[in-house]
């Protein structure tokens, strides 16, 4: 199994074509992940306000303890600022929420970035690469075979013309040679089919 071409100008063309779409593939990947970076910056707010309100419920819980310790109007200092202090518990739950919905957005944002770019540069190029590993194993499986020659010749009588103008026209043209069994035709011929598909003779 050949992965690329015998003759040098398609092997040169399937080569910078896999590169392109090797790079682009590369350039995808990273132009996703750049972007979700961009997205999880809005996730900054969230963490300030999840970082401040921790704070605020950590130093009023603290005041909360301190004004218990006060005879006869500690248990009413208290509970004020216990409430304060669950108030600012949720404001750190809603931070962190936020953060996690920021998180979420970017995620899907990367992966979809990422999957339809790269299956579009797959179907593009992966599919014809592997169609062309596939006819060239059959065509050279054919051209090693009893009689491929003669298959081969036919399908370069059969395919298109503008590869037999520039070879030397036998007498009575290449049909009638190839109809007579012109082994020198034949292998013309056959040389035409295998270089259609970037294989040599």
């Amino acid at each position: 199994m050949r992965l690329y071409a015998e003759i040098p100008v398609r092997r040169n063309r399937q080569v910078f074509v896999d590169l392109v779409a090797v790079a682009l593939i590369v350039f995808t990947v990273w132009a996703a992940f750049f972007v979700r970076g961009v997205i999880m910056l809005l996730a900054e707010p969230g963490r300030k306000v999840e970082s401040s309100g921790d704070g605020l419920a950590e130093e009023l819980g603290k005041a909360g303890e301190a004004a218990s310790d006060v005879p006869l109007i500690g248990d009413v200092l208290r509970e004020p600022l216990q409430s304060a202090a669950d108030a600012s518990t949720g404001f750190a739950d809603a931070g962190a929420s936020f953060q996690e919905s920021v998180a979420q957005v970017a995620d899907v944002t990367a992966t979809v970035l990422i999957v339809i770019p790269v299956l579009l540069i797959l179907v593009l190029w992966l599919l014809p690469r592997l169609l062309w590993i596939r006819r060239s194993v059959i065509v050279r499986r054919l051209a090693d075979a009893p009689g491929g020659a003669d298959l081969l010749a036919l399908r370069a009588l059969t395919g298109s013309p503008a590869a037999l103008v520039k070879l030397p026209t036998p007498p009575g043209g290449f049909a009638d040679a190839w109809r007579r069994g012109d082994q020198e035709a034949i292998a013309t011929l056959s040389a035409v089919a295998l270089a259609h598909t970037g294989l040599r003779p």
